[in-house]
């Protein structure tokens, strides 16, 4: 039987997942994927010999390596080849979720466009600051990604909320040590986390290592993984608002 997901006494944390928690999925895939797709190739050229591609090249030539596909990368169309392959395959790697970062900054900076925030996500936010929630962020997409997100939202700029981001360095979502380690970084036990996500075994994770943690389900969002949504206590619709007193709803 699930445990009442409120936040209590020993929580201290409030650690966010993005895509289909605090955030449409549809704005990632079908605005910020798209434009990091037809901007990789010009975007690898110009910056070929800084250290972000740099970098990025040496990330992706190891896990080629790793996969057993130890296939030469000797020019920035090859590097931008397979990038976009996997940002066609939604990958979460690492040197991918970092050079995508640096392109959405070019959109969110000239205003292609302002990220999607659900409406009850601001409110949330102030309510735990308000109570004394330390709040942190934990998605795949780069730390770099993730502050570009908050600061060019719908919303405004919610970045002064957040304490903490975290990404693919500390490690994947689904395993339970990237969360031991989350908790280290801020100083607490993972019993003082509550992490809020849509995904069934990032939770799973989380909660293996310690954590407190819930699904959100939100109207739009499809069921993900191979579990049920229903096999852990989940919020719908206006998750956030579970959180918030009943006068602050309507203010």
């Amino acid at each position: 039987m699930p445990n009442d997901i409120s936040t209590s006494d020993i929580t201290q944390w409030i650690l966010l997942d993005i895509e289909g928690t605090t955030t449409e999925i549809a704005f990632v895939h079908q605005v910020l994927f798209p434009y990091a797709r037809d901007r990789m190739d010009a975007y690898i050229q110009d910056h070929w010999q800084e250290e972000v591609v740099l970098t990025a090249l040496s990330q992706v030539k190891a896990t080629l390596i790793e996969e057993g596909l130890n296939h030469p990368i000797d020019a920035p169309s090859e590097l931008s080849q397979i990038l976009v392959r996997w940002i066609d395959e939604d990958r979460k790697h690492t040197a991918l979720k970092t050079i995508q970062g640096f392109i959405w900054r070019q959109g969110y900076e000239t205003g292609a466009y302002q990220s999607h925030i659900y409406p009850d996500v601001p409110k949330a936010l102030a309510h735990w600051k308000e109570t004394g929630k330390q709040l942190a962020i934990y998605s795949s997409g780069s730390v770099e990604a993730q502050k570009l997100l908050f600061q060019y939202s719908i919303a405004g700029d919610l970045t002064p909320y957040f304490s903490d981001y975290f990404d693919t360095r500390v490690g994947a979502k689904q395993e339970s040590e990237s969360y031991i380690l989350i908790a280290r970084h801020l100083g607490c036990s993972p019993g003082a986390i509550l992490f809020l996500s849509d995904h069934p075994k990032e939770i799973s994770a989380a909660r293996n290592a310690g954590c407190q943690a819930s699904q959100i389900v939100r109207k739009s969002t499809e069921e993900v993984g191979s579990q049920s949504v229903n096999y852990f206590q989940t919020l719908e619709s206006s998750a956030f608002s579970h959180f918030l007193e009943p006068q602050l709803l309507n203010a």
